[in-house]
């Protein structure tokens, strides 16, 4: 790794300010582009997935399979926004090479600590890829839409009536730490996934069900009343999910609001606008001098290797929503390009000079470095772009992607039929059992995920 070592020399020249960093000029293409690309680079240091016996798609330790599906994200919008391709070949191998032995993201290796909101990061980055018509896999592979359908179909079979009257689950395994709570960026995924499909697929199925989702967390608190929209969290079914962890991230803000964007595009639903502009209005807790920040966590120098990586999310979703919902657009490209500017001013650290920080409002590089540093970097400079490049595909709009309402419920380790609906295909859904010859207790604390 690039940062395993420092010298004095390096350490000082950051905190005497940006000395090596490429300065970002948003209105200028050229370097726009040159500078994600240095940022690009660095994200894929961290990249082990093509040493010889490494995993394929995996990063290197501490970052857990999710962020994996949260990088390769961002790497489909490098293609599609800097229209550049060098990273094309690696990227599609790491989405397909993760998908699992049924094509839904749940492999066999990642039965120890996977979660919802895990394998809702994968489904979010292959509804990205159909969306952009990044390349399509050969025919005798599972295509971008179908995987992401997969997804959603066994998230939703996952769906828990008999706790708390509804909702997911952080975990998927019984055996996995947290099993017991109903966390809302789990829920905020299906919430989020179900708005593009109905997008992308016409499919009303998919509204049904995220309307679905979003009454469940009104009703239990995990989205605050009145005009402040604020996403909690989760709650737990250990006391019926009546008391709410009241802790505030930015990913979770932007699922919320970029699912209504979506759903507000797709329905012209007035009741998706007020919630798309409240949860915009509430989000300015996540900006300071307009500068994007991790407010439960930054200030106080306590975010964790996951949490370091949320505003690459948040960056990601703002630019949808600008996209999606144009009466938001001059609002959000002015705080996307103040923490842009403010992001590649800290990516000044590190043996090579371009290394990417935590703290955007520093000035320079602050000593951070990792993954989720470089993929907020690159996230919210890159969706400079969006007033240049065309919003989100469908399939009536020139979406090459190809599915299945009933995708992740054909295998032969189905144990439930797809879900009835009455509108369009089927929005089907199946538990996966998984059967393991040994038992593991696994670990996790409450906040990570």
């Amino acid at each position: 790794m690039k940062l395993s070592v420092f010298s004095h020399s390096t350490i000082l020249v950051s905190l005497l300010g940006c000395v090596s960093c490429v300065w970002l000029t948003p209105d200028n293409l050229t370097n726009l582009k040159e500078v994600t690309g240095i940022v690009a680079d660095g994200l894929l240091n961290y990249y082990t997935g093509l040493q010889y016996g490494k995993p394929i798609g995996m990063f290197a330790n501490p970052y857990y399979w999710w962020e994996a599906g949260g990088a390769w994200g961002s790497m489909i919008d490098f293609w599609y926004f800097m229209q550049n391709d060098t990273y094309l070949d690696i990227t599609k191998q790491a989405l397909l090479a993760q998908t699992g032995e049924n094509w839904n993201y749940i492999p066999l290796n990642q039965s120890t600590t996977e979660g919802n909101d895990d394998q809702g990061f994968w489904g979010i980055a292959v509804m990205g890829a159909a969306e952009r018509n990044f390349p399509n896999p050969d025919s005798d592979q599972p295509q971008w839409l179908y995987l992401a359908q997969a997804v959603f179909n066994t998230m939703a079979a996952r769906w828990d009536d008999g706790h708390c009257q509804g909702g997911l689950r952080w975990q998927i395994f019984e055996w996995n730490s947290g099993y017991d709570y109903k966390n809302a960026v789990s829920n905020g995924c299906l919430f989020h996934i179900a708005a593009r499909l109905a997008r992308y697929t016409a499919n009303d199925s998919y509204v049904e069900w995220a309307e679905k989702v979003h009454d469940w967390m009104e009703g239990v608190g995990l989205i605050t009343e009145g005009d402040w929209y604020f996403i909690y969290d989760g709650v737990s079914i250990n006391d019926n999910c009546s008391s709410v962890v009241k802790l505030q991230w930015t990913y979770n803000q932007g699922l919320m609001l970029a699912g209504s964007a979506y759903l507000y595009n797709y329905t012209e639903d007035e009741i998706w606008l007020n919630r798309t502009k409240r949860y915009l209005s509430s989000s300015s807790v996540f900006f300071n001098n307009s500068v994007m920040y991790e407010a439960a966590c930054q200030n106080s120098k306590n975010c964790n290797n996951d949490q370091r990586s949320f505003k690459a999310f948040f960056s990601r979703f703002l630019g949808l929503t600008a996209q999606l919902v144009p009466s938001t657009y001059d609002h959000i490209y002015k705080l996307l390009e103040a923490s842009a500017r403010a992001a590649s001013n800290s990516c000044s650290g590190g043996s090579d000079g371009n290394t990417c920080g935590l703290d955007w409002s520093h000035s320079g590089w602050d000593g951070y470095y990792g993954l989720g540093e470089q993929m907020a970097a690159l996230e919210v400079m890159q969706n400079l772009r969006i007033r240049d490049r065309p919003p989100p595909y469908t399939n009536y709009t020139g979406g090459t992607s190809h599915g299945s309402g009933a995708a992740g419920t054909e295998t032969s380790s189905t144990n439930l039929s797809p879900l009835t609906i009455d509108k369009g295909d089927r929005a089907g859904a199946a538990i996966i059992t998984c059967i393991i010859a040994f038992s593991i207790i696994g670990s996790a604390t409450w906040l990570l995920i």
